[in-house]
């Protein structure tokens, strides 16, 4: 399957939810956001650090059925969790907005 990224000022305005179907506690690897930076643009791979460091890091713990909502281009990651437990969530990223042709969106 193909898979293209697209334009970023498309991706700025996009949203991303997260159903959590299992608990994540900080033992769980939960997602970790660096509040703000979504405002920032494109941040280049050399700068995530410094970024998040400014930033700052926010664990994003859950209970089963939380539901996140969050701009797509926010700084995230997790890490592997300790000892390894389900972590499973159901994730849509949300664009109100079309492709430019010839692309198009696959999903719902």
């Amino acid at each position: 399957m193909q898979h293209v990224e697209p334009p970023f000022a498309l991706i700025g305005a996009m949203h991303t939810i997260r159903i959590h179907l299992d608990p994540v506690d900080a033992a769980n690897a939960p997602l970790l956001v660096a509040p703000g930076s979504h405002r920032l643009g494109r941040i280049p791979e050399p700068e995530i650090e410094t970024v998040a460091a400014r930033c700052g890091v926010l664990a994003c713990l859950a209970e089963r059925g939380d539901i996140w909502v969050y701009a797509t281009p926010i700084l995230h990651a997790s890490a592997a969790a300790e000892p390894p437990a389900r972590r499973r969530v159901l994730q849509v990223d949300y664009s109100a907005q079309a492709l430019p042709a010839p692309l198009e969106w696959l999903g719902v």
